[in-house]
Order: structure tokens, then sequence, then C-alpha cells
């Protein structure tokens, strides 16, 4: 089904516990809503699609990731990187002429494999809306924090890290938990602990949390800040080692965002948070342009 990218589409980002939809007029976002209805609680997605058009328009739909995976809809092949829009678009998955479900990217470099859904709509669009340039280092940081290397405006490679389900699992069933019930916020026992994750002795490191306590050399009102800022100082430490970028693109929301700003900044380098929002909507966009 051809479409002009001029007429309404609509396109939902799909996460494991929450999606976003979007109406797009023009070219351009017309409307989103944010709830709940995360892929990993749908049982019937034929269903969800047709509620999503009742209530926004009986309309061509986009859809992208975790609808894809193995809690989703039906599980779509993943794109090998290097890949860029055409990839993707070569790769969308036609639920029927006017329904597609949009792939994920995987890569594999020195025996490690990884694999995104979803997040690859995000760093394609951050270049096509020249919110980066074409070769940048992108962090999404989040319970998995992706690292992605893009050249020529394409993802060439990227890593994952568990740094936020690390620290999930911490506060909420480690030895650490009861001292972990804080916010976390970017002050001294945030910068801190950064400065500890950037010896990546992650282990000692964090049972060092639990003695502090101990001990009282450290209030336990800190140290969900202090646990925090070693998980993200290991973490960005780890991906900008020899780093050639003095840039690095994050795109987050502005809480965690800044964080992982904070500690960009901390080895020396120029962290420059782009909305993953106007990101994604840029993505899908440029996937439509081609696809609808």
């Amino acid at each position: 089904m051809v479409v002009s990218i001029a007429s309404a589409f609509l396109a939902v980002d799909w996460g494991t516990t929450n999606r976003r939809i979007f109406r797009f007029e023009g070219g351009a976002v017309a409307h989103t809503e944010r709830d709940d209805r995360g892929a990993a609680s749908i049982t019937d997605f034929a269903g969800e699609v047709a509620a999503i058009r009742e209530r926004f328009g009986d309309l061509p739909m986009l859809l992208a990731g975790m609808v894809g995976s193995t809690v989703g809809w039906r599980i779509v092949p993943y794109v090998a990187a290097p890949a860029g829009i055409d990839e993707l678009v070569a790769g969308l998955d036609w639920i029927d002429d006017r329904t597609a479900i949009v792939p994920g990217v995987s890569c594999s470099a020195n025996g490690r494999a990884d694999v995104m859904r979803g997040e690859e709509v995000q760093l394609l669009g951050a270049v096509a809306g020249w919110m980066v340039p074409p070769d940048a280092l992108l962090a999404q940081p989040g319970t998995h924090c992706k690292w992605a290397t893009m050249t020529d405006g394409r993802i060439s490679g990227f890593t994952t890290a568990m740094t936020g389900e690390l620290f999930a699992l911490l506060r909420g069933h480690s030895l650490l938990a009861g001292a972990l019930t804080a916010d976390v916020t970017d002050g001294d026992a945030f910068r801190e602990g950064l400065a500890e994750g950037a010896r990546r002795d992650l282990a000692a490191s964090l049972f060092g949390i639990r003695a502090s306590s101990v001990l009282g050399l450290r209030d336990d009102a800190d140290a969900a800040s202090f646990a925090s800022g070693v998980l993200i100082g290991s973490d960005v430490a780890a991906r900008t080692d020899d780093c050639a970028f003095e840039q690095i693109h994050i795109l987050a929301d502005p809480h965690l965002g800044n964080l992982y700003a904070t500690a960009v900044a901390a080895t020396g380098r120029e962290p420059v948070i782009v909305d993953s929002h106007s990101a994604f909507a840029r993505g899908i966009l440029a996937i439509g342009d081609k696809a609808l």
C-alpha cells in the first residue's frame, strides 16, 4: 500500500511494560499518548491494534519495539548491523497491507552477540532529524543501557549493559536492599560513586556500600545515590575507554539523562542530551516515508 507521507498514519513505540502511541499528520506529530499497555501485558494484539485505530483513526500503522519479540505479537527477525533506514524498511514484517512491525537490529563481534528492539528507531531518527552527526557514539540509558556507534548515519555496532536492571535487583533483592531506599540524586554521594565505579572493581565496590553502612562511614540516605553512581560510572568508563568521540550523545528522559551526563562529563567528554521521543518520531517518519 503506497500512501504519501503527508497523509496521516499511526505509530506505536511498544515497550515491555508501557507504550507510546503517535498520530502523524503532514509529516509531524499531531498527537501522542503514553500508557501502561506494554507488550508483556497484552494477549490479543489484533484487538489492541483495532482499539488504537478506533481511538486515533483508521489509518496505516507502524509498530516498533517488543511487539516484534517473544513477548509480542509475533517474532520478527533481526536485521544485522550495519543497518540504516533502508535495511529496516526491507525487514518490515507486514501483518496486513497497512500494518507492519519494524525489525530490531543484531550484531556480533569479538565473540559477543547483542540485540535491540525499538532503540534502533530512536538511533536512526536522531541522525535523520539532525540531532546528532552521522558519525557519533550514542547512549540510551534505561533498564538495559544501549551504547551505539553510528557510522555514516547507520548503526555500525552496539553494546548493551544491564545497568538499570542491576540497580533494580540490588534495590529489591540484595544484601544492600535495606540501605537503597532513598531517591537517587546528583550530589556528592553520586559523584563519589562515579569515581569508585570508574575503577571497575564492581563486585567489591558494591560490597563496600554494606561495609560503609555497618561502620557508619556513609549515611544510608546517600547509599542509593552512591550505588547508582558506582553502576553508571562503571558503565560509562567501560564504554568511553579509547573512545574517539569527544561528544557523547545521550537519548533519555531528563532525570536519567542528567545522571549519565554527569558521568560522561567526569570522563572529560562533552555530554549532549537528545530527546528520545523526538528521535523516535523522526525515525518512524523516515521509515514511513519509504514504506507507506
